[in-house]
């Protein structure tokens, strides 16, 4: 499948996070631990707001992340406050450009690992269930960019873990019809520019991986020597799908069928359940 990154704290240089941890997201595109594939190699894409724009950049590519130069590039000179990272493993879509993550609408950035079983089979009616509105600025083919159009559809901008829970409810109940056990596996990261959203859950009860960081004070405790720990503010969080690394208490397992929220002050941790729509 895939795998990815979130970060939303004190602003950094995209590298920071990128390349230099021990088990970083490019070593990952090629040596992922704990993912399906152990390459995730059919394109990547990072996504980053500045403190100056309400709306956040995309970089997308076709080709590998651990040999793209752009890629280097942008890392060593663009700072962020909060950016998504993702390499691709295609569950059977194209791999084009436009299906890489993460996606974006207005200031609005999503990005998923995981699949809708036998997405063949739901593809048109779950896109019939996509606000005319909406509908034409899906450029891709893959369910993740479907299942984005749907939350915003369903209510993204008023409330994200409600329009995230009617989304599953619909794939599931389209799964139904059709005759799919298990249709929803996923793990989902969604951002407005100030919060984050994490959800991991799937319909047989055996999600995908997803892990976020311990606060930085009880980390600057076990680890006072750590430069980095120093130098980013309380406020600073990762939610990545694999860990970095292996510093000692730095890494949590999000609970199955739950949903954490990264954001100014404390953050949340809540269940999840698809809702019905």
């Amino acid at each position: 499948m895939c795998r990815w990154l979130a970060y939303s704290g004190s602003p950094l240089l995209l590298d920071t996070i990128l390349y230099k941890p021990a088990h970083s997201l490019i070593d990952q595109s090629l040596h992922s631990r704990m993912g399906v594939e152990t390459t995730n190699g059919d394109g990547f894409g990072i996504g980053w707001y500045t403190e100056d724009t309400d709306t956040p950049a995309i970089l997308r590519e076709i080709g590998p992340a651990w040999n793209n130069r752009n890629l280097r590039e942008i890392a060593d000179h663009v700072t962020s406050p909060l950016f998504f990272a993702h390499i691709r493993a295609s569950t059977g879509t194209a791999v084009q450009q436009t299906n890489c993550h993460p996606f974006r609408h207005g200031r609005w950035m999503w990005m998923h690992n995981g699949a809708i079983a036998d997405f063949h089979l739901m593809r048109r009616d779950l896109t019939l269930l996509v606000d005319p509105q909406l509908f034409s600025s899906i450029e891709g083919t893959t369910d993740s960019e479907v299942m984005f159009y749907l939350a915003l559809t369903f209510g993204l901008d008023e409330d994200p873990p409600g329009a995230v829970a009617r989304m599953a409810g619909a794939v599931e109940r389209c799964g139904r019809e059709h005759g799919v056990e298990s249709p929803l596996q996923m793990t989902v990261a969604v951002t407005e520019g100030r919060r984050v959203w994490a959800f991991r859950y799937s319909s047989q009860g055996a999600s995908r991986s997803l892990f976020y960081s311990s606060r930085v004070d009880a980390l600057r405790r076990l680890h006072p020597d750590m430069r980095f720990l120093q130098e980013v503010s309380e406020e600073t969080r990762l939610i990545v799908s694999e860990p970095l690394g292996d510093l000692p208490g730095a890494w949590n397992e999000v609970p199955e069928s739950s949903y954490g929220v990264v954001q100014p002050g404390a953050d949340e941790m809540r269940p999840f359940t698809p809702q019905p729509v």
